[in-house]
Order: structure tokens, then C-alpha cells, then sequence
């Protein structure tokens, strides 16, 4: 079993605004991946950018800078 850690998750409402996310970070080599919500979450598209914590405040600039959409960030272990 793979041992659970302290991520930073980040859920969408549809799935464009996910897919945006993981094209944007993959073309800019940026942290982070997309996962399936975790089952304590609940969030509309299913979809999820796991990420370091400490990657959070840079992953929101971003968002920002892109007018990409997301529902809310949580810090969760998964």
C-alpha cells in the first residue's frame, strides 16, 4: 500500500477547467498532476491537481494568471 502523504489538492466544477490546468502546468514543466477527487472531497467534474504543499501559493497565481476556474484547495493527506 502507498503510504499517504500531505498533498495540496485542488478541485474544478467542470472538467475544461481541469483539463486546462494539466495542459498549462505540463507545457510549463509546473508541479502537480491530475487525480480522481478523493472520496472526502466532493467536487462536480471528478477531477483533481495534486501538488506539495508548499506548491499551493504558486499554483493559485497561476490559476489567476490563466482564468482557470477551480471549486477549492484543500490540504489533505492522500
Amino acid at each position: 500500500m502507498r503510504k499517504k502523504i500531505e498533498s495540496v489538492i485542488i478541485s474544478f466544477e467542470s472538467t475544461t477547467q481541469a483539463m486546462k490546468m494539466d495542459k498549462f502546468c505540463m507545457e510549463h514543466h509546473l508541479p502537480g498532476r491530475l487525480i480522481p477527487v478523493p472520496r472526502e472531497i466532493t467536487a462536480g467534474c471528478g477531477l483533481a491537481w495534486k501538488a506539495l504543499p508548499e506548491e499551493k501559493e504558486q499554483l493559485k497565481v497561476v490559476m489567476e494568471e490563466q482564468q482557470i476556474i477551480w471549486q477549492e484547495i484543500y490540504i489533505m493527506k492522500v
